[in-house]
């Protein structure tokens, strides 16, 4: 049975589900513009090896919304805090894309972390000059940026659909007409239900995905990933370089545009300097886009359960 839990202490506030059981304890940390419902769909079948902790990261859900706090280290260290305070002891620690950041920081900065599992986070892509050509940057960060430096809009998740770089890979001649429908299906669908997550009609299944929580998601935090102030001036190559438990890579797919638009977390260059800068690692790569556990769940699973195997019994106390 799945339960819900708010951890709060001087001053941390992290909302979080839980999967009880004796098993080995796996936190997981999201993504961001979603929350930790995101790997709801993995839940039940990891529930049957691990021990489930799915983690709101500040500025989403109903974790802390502090604008000052969205960054690396601010919410790596609340959860080192939640893992000392409530887990107490070792753990599995997966994170996704930009929760893949977070999670590396907490294993190189402790000793909590037996097994770190990072699922297609943005290494040395998100960072500097380069941020300005991947696809966080022109699509979630800069339509953040956008939506905070303007007045008319209130309703960001449907700013973000109308926004969105997705509209682009529609045929320019009915491109218009197309995102005129959708968008005005999307609106009716917010005005009946404002407190759920966005249906629409047509629109891919992977891609409503991404709409997962944005809800309560504070555009704020993706200010951080526009400006660069996420990372708090920690270069990636001196957390990777001290992580020095087993790590699992999942790698996405890699696609770059005609305009050199990286349409990936990193490129395989930046996943060769991964694997040179962390002692113990392995890559999985999987044939979909950058939500792994949503489009190959299957696949997911199997990865995770594989990692768990040589380490079945329970982890020894921190």
């Amino acid at each position: 049975m799945t339960t819900e839990h708010i951890y709060k202490k001087q001053g941390i506030e992290l909302f979080y589900y839980e999967i009880d059981n004796d098993l080995q304890p796996l936190v997981l940390i999201h993504a961001q513009g979603v929350d930790a419902a995101s790997f709801k769909n993995v839940w039940t079948p990891l529930s049957k090896k691990f021990h489930i902790y799915s983690i709101d990261c500040y500025g989403h859900g109903k974790s802390l919304h502090a604008a000052e706090q969205y960054n690396v280290v601010d919410i790596g260290k609340a959860i080192i805090r939640f893992i000392e305070d409530v887990v107490k002891e070792k753990v599995f620690l997966l994170g996704h894309s930009s929760g893949g950041l977070i999670a590396a920081y907490i294993a190189a900065n402790t000793e909590l972390c037996k097994y770190l599992i990072l699922e297609d986070p943005p290494f040395f892509s998100s960072q500097g000059e380069r941020r300005k050509s991947s696809f966080n940057y022109i699509d979630l960060s800069t339509i953040c940026h956008d939506f905070i430096n303007q007045s008319e809009h209130k309703d960001f998740v449907l700013y973000y659909f109308g926004s969105q770089y997705a509209w682009n890979f529609f045929p320019e001649k009915s491109r218009d007409k197309i995102k005129e429908k959708m968008i005005a299906m999307a609106s009716k669908y917010r005005k009946k239900h404002p407190d759920r997550n966005l249906k629409v009609m047509f629109w891919p299944k992977a891609a409503l995905s991404s709409f997962q929580g944005m809800n309560k998601y504070d555009p704020l935090f993706g200010e951080t990933f526009y400006s660069g102030r996420f990372h708090c001036g920690i270069p990636h190559e001196d957390i990777l370089r001290n992580i020095k438990c087993k790590t699992i890579f999942m790698k996405a797919q890699t696609n770059i545009s005609e305009s050199g638009i990286l349409m990936a977390a990193l490129s395989e260059e930046d996943l060769n300097r991964v694997s040179a800068l962390v002692a113990d690692l392995q890559i999985v790569r999987f044939d979909c886009g950058h939500g792994i556990h949503v489009e190959k769940p299957k696949e997911f699973i199997a990865c995770l359960i594989k990692a768990e195997l040589p380490g079945a019994a329970k982890a020894s106390g921190i």
